[in-house]
């Protein structure tokens, strides 16, 4: 979850019933659904699937980005192809059917790891048999499932065209999900012929986590970094655990051809993880960096800008 959900779920009520058909055929398209489509996704190969909802691209050999650009979020998920099985980084929205897309691209058995817990992440969980997850209370709590949430994702300032055929706006939840085994810093994925390592970076949520596959030079960071404002100020945040955690990516930048965020757009180069540190020191902001710290009510805000 990167955009300002706060705000949001304080006008849900007011706005959910824009949903109806006949009002929200006229609804102003939003800004930033103006942006789309993104210029970077004209470099990745996409590959073709039935659902309209998902666009899917070839980020590199083995590797599928799942794609939602018709929600705000803009998330991406990730189907990370062994010769053995596959893992799925993500799950998404949960708007539409995110197992048939995978099932789509492989036949092989499929493990799901979260890079953390927030609604736009686990919205497909529930459709898998094997999940791993962090043993934080956070994540114990996520996987209860939320309907507050996933109703903020979908008021019409949030949306970029139709949603899928057969969808129920008043049903929208994030549905519960089962986590059938732990997973700890350090812990490797095998995946046949592919090895994933889970590297702890916790701060934007306290169950965030990246992966790295050091042989082909791979760095997954969802929400810890992304190629758009990193949002830090949801009450889960921590910032020092944020800094600790930044810091850790950037010292792994010799070691990464790719850095692979979780909304927007998928590729980065490696250069943006230093650039990610020093962005995060306010009194000393990297050069074509900016910070942003709003003073709230009841705690600091934190929004960070690479350009």
């Amino acid at each position: 979850m990167h955009r300002n959900s706060a705000f949001r779920k304080m006008l849900l009520r007011s706005t959910l019933f824009l949903l109806s058909a006949p009002v929200f055929a006229q609804t102003p398209i939003p800004d930033w659904c103006r942006a789309l489509p993104r210029p970077e996704y004209k470099s990745l190969e996409r590959i073709p699937i039935g659902d309209p909802w998902f666009e899917v691209y070839k980020v590199v050999p083995g590797v599928f980005a799942i794609y939602e650009p018709h929600q705000a979020e803009e998330t991406i998920g990730y189907l990370i192809m062994g010769e053995k099985k596959g893992l799925l980084f993500d799950t998404g929205m949960g708007i539409s059917d995110v197992k048939k897309v995978v099932a789509e691209l492989t036949k092989l058995p499929i493990v799901v790891l979260n890079s953390h817990t927030h609604d736009d992440h686990v919205g497909g969980n529930w459709q898998f048999e094997t999940i791993y997850g962090m043993d934080t209370d956070f994540t114990w709590q996520n996987a209860k499932g939320s309907r507050e949430d996933a109703q903020a994702e979908i008021t019409p300032d949030q949306l970029c065209g139709a949603l899928p055929k057969g969808f129920d706006p008043k049903a929208y939840a994030t549905r519960p999900w089962k986590i059938t085994a732990y997973t700890h810093d350090g812990d490797r994925f095998d995946l046949g012929g592919r090895a994933l390592e889970v590297i702890a970076t916790p701060g934007h949520t306290p169950d965030a986590i990246s992966l790295i596959d050091r042989a082909n030079g791979l760095l997954f960071t969802g929400d810890t970094y992304y190629p758009a404002p990193i949002w830090l100020f949801r009450p889960e945040t921590d910032l020092d655990a944020y800094a600790a955690s930044i810091r850790r990516l950037a010292a792994l930048a010799p070691q990464v051809k790719v850095v692979i965020g979780a909304h927007n757009i998928p590729v980065a180069s490696p250069a943006v993880l230093p650039r990610l540190v020093a962005a995060s020191m306010p009194y000393a902001p990297a050069k074509s960096s900016r910070l942003l710290i709003h003073q709230g009510k009841c705690s600091i805000r934190w929004m960070i800008f690479l350009f």
